[in-house]
């Protein structure tokens, strides 16, 4: 495949990402994902240990599912605003703030011995991490040059979320549980420290790295490369797809403070058997979103996937809490999170194929939407878990949204990809415009 130099002055292929620039942005959403994972399954022990004799099975709950849905909520709050002055000012200065930034919090936390302060962390981490996607997506959106690169590399980029994910929860019951065996004499916060200090490193590394590979011009000086204004659009149809996205993710916020909680509390399941559904969980969806972008699956055809995986996530939502044991719900988190990998990506190409010249706000969007879902799915997965009078309470409410969403999303084909005389409307299904030979500087 014949190189050239791109826009930026960097040697790239004719998907127009350069690699090195594609593997920082992976390793940036990865390491937040990362450091996201390693908390989630040793947090109820964690709450547990800082409330002390004091607390109860009530309050570890409850304060799993805040402290869960704090984090998310930050991350609603400032996605749009990071996304917004990426497309002013450039990619590369506001990821590099939402790296370092990360970076510093998560060392904080590893010392934390205050519940109080926890909570603060939880809400400064969120903050810091929610420039990270939308950026690393925003900028996999100025430079893509096809549709199927756009595609593929923000699959790529997804992924890397979703892998960190998967290592996280199982690194961090392991190096803590390592630390343990090794230095039994330390106190009772150094096993989870290390972990927690460990991604801190990483996310300034990689902060390092973003300085020489992440471009830093502003949108106004990259290549015009959509296939057509993002206003002639249905004005609906965006937040159409920010809807799902949230009811996505309050399903799996829900399903994975549930998890935990269940796991812990009814089912009697060890941290190591708990980090093990989280590990299934981010496999699986790192399986189901390698196949949906996959050379074989054209990316016009991904719109078709949306209502039966919608249909797929409702179903499972809805058996979780009727899964007895630890081999059951294996297999109930595999429908949750093979549809909820599916469901990911393809939203996620879909509004930025409709983003237009707004890349970093339209996807800032999109990660504040799926933020607050999550947020809102752990809330209410803490503070309903334990309601007597309507048992599995939040996992038949978040049942019900997935049925809403399936609804919302049976027009969504046709809207995507309308039709003019028979044949797939111009900029819609068509393949971009070539990128142009030369570039003012």
């Amino acid at each position: 495949m014949e190189s050239k130099i791109g826009m930026y002055g960097y040697r790239s292929t004719s998907t127009g990402v350069p690699l090195s620039t594609l593997v920082v942005l992976m390793l940036s959403v990865f390491t937040v994902s990362m450091g996201y994972g390693i908390i989630l399954p040793l947090l109820p022990y964690l709450i547990e240990r800082l409330l002390g004799a004091t607390g109860d099975a009530v309050q570890v709950s409850r304060a799993t599912g805040m402290l869960t849905g704090l984090y998310t909520l930050s991350l609603f709050l400032f996605a749009p605003l990071w996304g917004h002055l990426s497309d002013r000012f450039g990619r590369r200065g506001i990821l590099l703030i939402g790296l370092i930034g990360f970076g510093v919090t998560m060392m904080t936390f590893a010392f934390i011995e205050n519940l109080t302060a926890v909570y603060a962390e939880r809400f400064l981490s969120g903050m810091f991490a929610a420039s990270v996607t939308p950026v690393a997506l925003a900028a996999i959106g100025d430079l893509a040059v096809t549709e199927e690169a756009r595609a593929r590399r923000l699959t790529f980029v997804s992924l890397a979320g979703t892998a960190g994910f998967l290592l996280g929860p199982m690194l961090g019951v392991f190096i803590a549980r390592g630390a343990a065996n090794m230095f039994p004499i330390v106190g009772a916060a150094e096993p989870l420290s290390l972990p927690l200090a460990g991604t801190a490193i990483l996310a300034l590394l990689v902060a390092v790295a973003a300085t020489m590979t992440v471009p830093g011009t502003k949108l106004s000086d990259a290549v015009p490369q959509r296939e057509r204004p993002a206003s002639e659009a249905p004005v609906w149809l965006v937040p159409k797809l920010l809807c799902v996205s949230f009811i996505v993710s309050a399903g799996i916020g829900v399903f994975e403070v549930g998890l935990a909680l269940r796991g812990k509390q009814e089912l009697g399941l060890t941290p190591y058997q708990i980090a093990v559904m989280f590990s299934e969980c981010s496999l699986v969806m790192f399986v189901a979103q390698a196949i949906v972008f996959s050379p074989w699956v054209k990316p016009e055809t991904t719109r078709w996937f949306v209502a039966p995986a919608l249909a797929i996530l409702a179903a499972g939502l809805f058996f979780v809490p009727r899964a007895s044991n630890f081999a059951l719900m294996l297999g109930v988190i595999g429908a949750v999170a093979a549809s909820a990998g599916i469901l990911s990506p393809i939203l996620t190409y879909w509004i930025s194929r409709k983003a237009g010249n707004a890349q970093g706000a339209e996807l800032g969007k999109q990660t504040a939407a799926a933020s607050l879902g999550a947020a809102v799915g752990s809330a209410v997965g803490g503070l309903l878990f334990d309601v007597a009078w309507l048992p599995n309470a939040s996992f038949l409410l978040v049942t019900v949204l997935s049925v809403l969403g399936i609804l919302l999303s049976l027009g969504l084909p046709s809207q995507l990809v309308p039709r003019r005389h028979g044949k797939v409307g111009a900029g819609d299904g068509g393949p971009m415009p070539k990128p142009l030979n030369s570039i003012r500087r």
